[in-house]
């Protein structure tokens, strides 16, 4: 295939058992790619769905060249599946979406029209979050913020994984070979000149959110971690803080010793200091263990996905034939 032959626009969508949706989204991604006049490519991505997900997939695929399939082995989580999609992209030009259609595609020709004005990533900013509780949208915004505050990069505020990029930063991106990824914090490591485009997020479609609670705790631990050793500093800081607040009660013990003839006495007393100065030992060790544990994933190397099963390569002989 000559350079000619490659598709301008590539669309990744990572997808985790979203066949109530996936049809609807189909449906309106081709009309508004049809309406940018370029050539285009979609790439699906089944982060390891257990319901019709693939099979949808591969109904889309089997009649047109331009859409694909990548069947990943089990769910290897969001972020790794755009890597996935990004490994796979061919475009001048990227763009990443979920396929719950929360973030509308018809944003996209407007992406395009900021990126042919001269911006390398254009990404959703967004405004109002339709469908979501308000303490999502509360601790969201709150995250955002704290992690600004935290990053030696500034990462944009309010803002998700729906953004285009030109083919320079997916290289950029490529180029990045950590294994616990938070991938707006790379693309906003990376530079170039990036845009916001605020937009109103709109309910999902159909299906249940993939990012409970606990998964989004597991996510902002990864953010922070990943691009902030600000946490490591505080353990720092609160070892010189009870460093200090010992020798005060030190002095305190012998001062009174001295000026009144008495020996500070009260189990009391010990109990909560002994307490205070392990529980600040045994946080200052978890923040440690968590930094020493992802570097213990990196040293690893392993890959960041399998792929199971591709549209746009022959299908693996049924068992019975091997």
């Amino acid at each position: 295939m000559t350079v000619h032959d490659l598709p301008r626009l590539s669309l990744i969508v990572p997808c985790c058992n979203e066949a109530e949706v996936l049809s609807t989204t189909h449906a309106r991604l081709l009309s508004v790619l049809e309406s940018t006049g370029k050539t285009w490519e979609i790439l699906y991505i089944d982060d390891g769905s257990h319901d019709r997900t693939w099979v949808l997939i591969g109904s889309f695929a089997a009649p047109d060249p331009r859409i694909r399939g990548l069947r990943l082995s089990r769910n290897f989580g969001h972020q790794r599946a755009v890597s996935a999609g990004l490994d796979a992209a061919r475009g001048q030009v990227v763009v990443i979406i979920d396929a719950d259609l929360q973030d509308p595609p018809e944003l996209i020709p407007a992406m395009l029209d900021r990126w042919r004005q001269g911006a390398d990533v254009v990404y959703g900013q967004r405004r109002t979050r339709a469908g979501e509780t308000g303490f999502k949208i509360a601790t969201a915004r709150l995250f955002y913020r704290f992690l600004d505050r935290l990053s030696d990069v500034r990462i944009p505020l309010d803002t998700g994984d729906f953004r285009l990029m030109d083919r320079t930063v997916v290289e950029a991106v490529k180029a990045m070979p950590e294994r616990d990824r938070f991938l707006r914090g790379m693309v906003a490591w990376a530079g170039f000149a990036q845009e916001a485009l605020p937009y109103d997020r709109d309910s999902r479609a159909a299906g249940v959110t993939k990012y409970p609670l606990s998964r989004m705790i597991a996510f902002a631990a990864d953010a922070l971690f990943s691009f902030s050793v600000i946490p490591l500093r505080f353990a720092t800081w609160m070892g010189f803080a009870t460093s200090g607040l010992a020798a005060l009660l030190i002095v305190y013990a012998l001062a009174m010793r001295v000026v009144v003839n008495h020996w500070v006495e009260g189990w009391t007393l010990l109990i909560i200091a002994v307490s205070f100065f392990g529980g600040v030992q045994l946080i200052c060790l978890g923040i440690i263990g968590e930094y020493l544990g992802r570097t213990y994933h990196e040293a690893k190397r392993r890959p960041l996905y399998v792929v199971r099963a591709d549209t746009a390569q022959p299908s693996p002989s049924p068992r019975s034939e091997r």
